[in-house]
C-alpha cells in the first residue's frame, strides 16, 4: 500500500504554505505535494490522502476573506475530491476558504473588536470522533496560536444546533483551566467555535494554527497532536472516522 500523502495547496497571498510543507515533511517525515491554485485536477491523490488550504490572505481578502479564493481552478477539484471521501484540512484562511466554498457551514466575519488579532490562545477539543482530534485528550487544553482579523464564527440557530447534535463541532476557545467561557473568547465567535468538520466528517476547518506549535524549538509541541492524529487515520487508510 502506498504511503499517503499530503496536497498542499498555494494561493497568491498564501504566508503558511511553507510552513505546513516544513511541518508535514521535515517534522512528520511525510509526503508533500505543492499545489497552484491554477491547477485543474487532483489526479495524483486518492481518497486517503490529504488536501491542505493553509493560512495567509488569499486575493489580500479582498470582498472577504476566502471569498475570491473559492473560484480558483482548483478548488473545483478540491470539492470534487471532499465529496468523493477525501480528506480537505483548512486553516485560518483554508477554514474561510472552506466555509465561502460550501464545503463547511456558516461564515467567518470581521473580530467582535475589529482588530487583528496574533497571540495564544487555549483549545477543549469537543470531539475525539475526527482523524484530526482522534489521539487528543479530551480532558487537556491545548495552546495554539491564532493570527486573524476574521475569525468570528457564526451560524444561524438551525445550523449551530446541527452541529452540536451531530458532533461536528472539533475545538472551542477556553482558558488554561481547560474552562470554556466568553473570557476565553478571543473574536465573538458563536459559542467560542474554533474549528469544525462536515456530517461526512472528512473535512475539517480551524481558526487557531496547529502548524506553528509542533515543533520544540518553538516550546510549543501542542499542535502536532493534530497531525499525528490525521497521520494515523490515513495511515490506516479510515476515510471517515463517524461517531457510532
Amino acid at each position: 500500500m502506498n504511503q499517503p500523502k499530503f496536497g498542499v495547496v498555494v494561493f497568491p497571498g498564501s504566508n503558511c504554505d511553507n510552513d505546513m510543507q516544513y511541518v508535514l515533511e521535515s517534522v512528520l517525515g511525510q509526503k508533500v505535494e505543492m499545489l497552484w491554485h491554477k491547477s485543474t485536477s487532483l489526479q495524483n491523490f486518492q481518497k486517503g490522502d490529504c488536501i491542505i488550504l493553509p493560512g495567509g490572505f488569499s486575493f489580500g481578502d479582498y470582498v472577504r476573506a476566502g471569498a475570491i479564493a473559492k473560484f480558483s481552478p482548483i478548488m473545483n477539484a478540491v470539492i470534487e475530491f471532499a465529496n468523493q471521501g477525501g480528506y480537505v484540512f483548512g486553516i485560518c484562511n483554508g477554514f474561510q476558504v472552506l466555509c465561502e466554498s460550501g464545503l463547511l457551514p456558516g461564515v467567518l466575519l470581521r473580530n467582535e473588536n475589529e482588530k487583528f488579532i496574533c497571540k495564544n490562545t487555549f483549545l477543549k477539543t469537543q470531539t475525539i470522533q475526527s482523524a484530526v482530534t482522534s489521539k487528543i485528550d479530551l480532558d487537556k487544553a491545548l495552546k495554539i496560536p491564532i493570527a486573524h482579523a476574521e475569525g468570528r464564527f457564526y451560524a444561524d440557530a438551525k445550523t449551530i444546533q446541527s452541529l452540536e447534535k451531530n458532533d461536528q463541532i472539533l475545538f472551542k476557545y477556553c482558558n488554561e483551566k481547560g474552562e470554556v467561557n466568553d473570557a476565553a473568547n478571543p473574536n465573538g465567535s458563536t459559542l467560542n467555535i474554533a474549528g469544525i468538520c462536515n456530517q461526512d466528517r472528512n473535512v475539517f476547518g480551524m481558526m487557531p494554527h496547529p502548524e506553528r506549535a509542533s515543533e520544540t524549538i518553538l516550546n510549543n509541541e501542542n499542535g502536532r497532536i493534530l497531525f499525528e492524529s490525521l497521520v494515523g487515520a490515513m495511515n490506516a487508510q479510515i476515510p471517515s472516522l463517524i461517531s457510532s
